[in-house]
């Protein structure tokens, strides 16, 4: 018989009370927005960006926007827990409620899940544009064709310590990140504007195996060599560094700005090769995810 103490209001206050005061993980809001929703599917739409400014002669020149949207369907999730009437009356270490603590962490860690595989999937999955959301020609408006799937040699990078693709130097991963962040700062709206020029807060995301390389390339005030840590002496750009062990990835980095109210494809997949040398690929991608409804 299923433990009907689950159902009394002090269990379920304790779950909510642990839901509240452990929102997850801090890079899941830099990476998605949250929406409420009411019906069984949600389309969100964005119009694009607003007109260039020019010389005001003659009339005005008023222009409309460009309508994009997604649609997103609900789906719905859920994680039971059972317990029996006797397990409750014997627990003296309060394991119990330990348990009923896990399972709202495990509700927060679900947006991790689904964030986590839509980047991992990100060369084979599509984004509003119909092209995958790591791709080589994404063009909107008058943006041009631009790509978000990189390519950098290691092995070129004028470094005095050379790693590999799966354990990159500090110096090699701090020149890739530095790589990354210019092509951001070179991407253009619909409008043929500089997209990311406003950019100043960046997260780089990593699998663990690569997070003391990342960490240090990022933060350590001196690298290997004794020189200084250009990183730490930009004033323009702020950056964090987040392990993330759902990541399948054993040569690859996500690199990311906090994402705006409306969806980007502007994340940079970057494949760093050194074919001369090691002979394999290691990915960097950088930029915004496409929006998430929670």
């Amino acid at each position: 018989m299923g433990a009907t103490t689950l159902s009394s209001r002090a269990i379920i206050g304790r779950y909510y009370q642990r839901l509240e005061q452990n929102p997850g993980l801090e890079w899941i809001n830099a990476l998605s927005n949250y929406f409420t929703s009411d019906q069984e599917s949600e389309t969100y739409k964005w119009l694009g960006q607003v007109p260039v400014m020019r010389e005001w002669i003659g009339g005005r020149h008023a222009k409309g926007f460009r309508e994009n949207g997604i649609t997103i369907e609900n789906k719905h999730f859920e994680a039971t827990l059972e317990l029996l009437v006797r397990e409750m009356k014997r627990d003296k270490t309060g394991q119990v409620m330990v348990r009923v603590d896990e399972l709202a962490d495990r509700t927060n860690a679900h947006w991790a899940k689904l964030i986590s595989e839509l980047i991992a999937n990100g060369e084979s999955r599509v984004a509003y544009d119909g092209q995958y959301f790591f791709d080589t020609d994404h063009a909107e408006g008058d943006s041009g064709s631009q790509s978000n799937a990189l390519s950098i040699d290691i092995s070129g990078l004028p470094v005095e310590v050379h790693g590999s693709t799966t354990v990159p130097s500090v110096e090699e991963m701090q020149l890739s990140i530095l790589q990354c962040i210019q092509a951001m700062f070179g991407f253009k709206d619909d409008q043929g504007e500089p997209l990311n020029e406003n950019a100043r807060d960046f997260l780089v995301m990593v699998p663990v195996p690569m997070w003391h390389v990342a960490k240090a390339a990022t933060a350590a005030p001196v690298l290997t060599h004794g020189q200084t840590n250009i990183i730490q002496v930009m004033d323009a750009i702020n950056l964090r560094v987040a392990p993330n062990p759902r990541l399948p990835w054993t040569k690859s980095l996500s690199r990311s700005k906090p994402s705006p109210k409306a969806p980007n494809w502007s994340s940079t997949r970057t494949s760093i090769t050194t074919a001369s040398i090691h002979g394999a690929t290691w990915a960097l991608a950088s930029g915004n995810t496409a929006a998430l409804q929670r």
